[in-house]
């Protein structure tokens, strides 16, 4: 039953299925809570110092009870797998409803890559971000931290779950998952290359940054556990990991435009 590593578990998953026991649900939500936390530190790290880590823990703790509900134990499905799933799909839908990214960051995001392009044409090659925030009377880490906000408010577009006619799609006998996994022959070919062309952008960060992409990206590891790996303090991690993505969208951004 939902793939129970104790018997002490299972019993709760019995209470739960069979008689709906509310306290059974209470001590199943705080058994898998490791599972909120670990995906709301993941997601916090990319986020504006101004979204509240609780709201981002209440949109989790949403998606866990919805688990609870949904979940069907006689799949052969693991619970915390597809737990998972739903806790992660709650707190990106619910950032998208709540369009948590501030304005003023939404206008200097605007400015940075309008003055991007200008220095870039003046002075033909690609610009840093201190040259940026010169012109902007911003730091380096200014730009940089608002390039990274900036390009994860993009990544929660591109992920909106897509309608049929103006229905989400649902679960279930008599509902049809749309295969949005295979591609077309040219767009495979498009990935492929923009893949490369990422692998060699990242390989020409230098050391530290390489290392802490790949372990926040690769390894799945969190902003305080590399600093913890790399003797760094977690705030001296975020600016290695926010200057990583500027220089990566800055080069990426060079490529697609040329």
């Amino acid at each position: 039953m939902a793939n129970c590593s104790s018997p002490q578990e299972e019993r709760l998953w019995e209470l739960w299925t069979t008689n709906k026991d509310g306290e059974a649900a209470n001590q199943l939500v705080q058994l898998y809570d490791y599972l909120v936390s670990y995906h709301v530190q993941r997601i916090s790290a990319h986020l504006p110092k101004s979204v509240s880590k609780d709201d981002v823990r209440s949109l989790g703790m949403l998606g866990l009870y919805d688990a609870l509900k949904k979940f069907d134990t006689t799949r052969d499905l693991k619970f915390d797998t597809y737990a998972s799933f739903r806790i992660r799909g709650s707190i990106m839908d619910g950032l998208r409803k709540e369009d948590w990214l501030p304005r003023s960051v939404r206008d200097r995001s605007k400015k940075i890559e309008q003055m991007t392009e200008k220095l870039e044409q003046r002075l033909q090659r690609p610009v840093t971000s201190a040259e940026i925030g010169k012109e902007l009377n911003m730091t380096a880490a200014e730009v940089e931290e608002t390039v990274k906000d900036s390009l994860y408010a993009n990544v929660l577009s591109m992920e909106e779950r897509p309608k049929d006619g103006g229905e989400e799609h649902k679960e279930g006998i008599g509902y049809s998952i749309p295969d949005e996994q295979t591609m077309t022959p040219s767009a495979s070919m498009i990935q492929g290359e923009n893949f490369q062309e990422l692998a060699t952008q990242i390989q020409k960060l230098n050391e530290k940054e390489q290392l802490v992409i790949s372990l926040f990206y690769t390894e799945e590891l969190t902003l305080t556990e590399i600093g913890e790996v790399l003797n760094l303090t977690t705030s001296r991690i975020s600016q290695i990991h926010a200057k990583a993505i500027f220089k990566l969208k800055a080069a990426l951004s060079d490529m697609m435009n040329s």
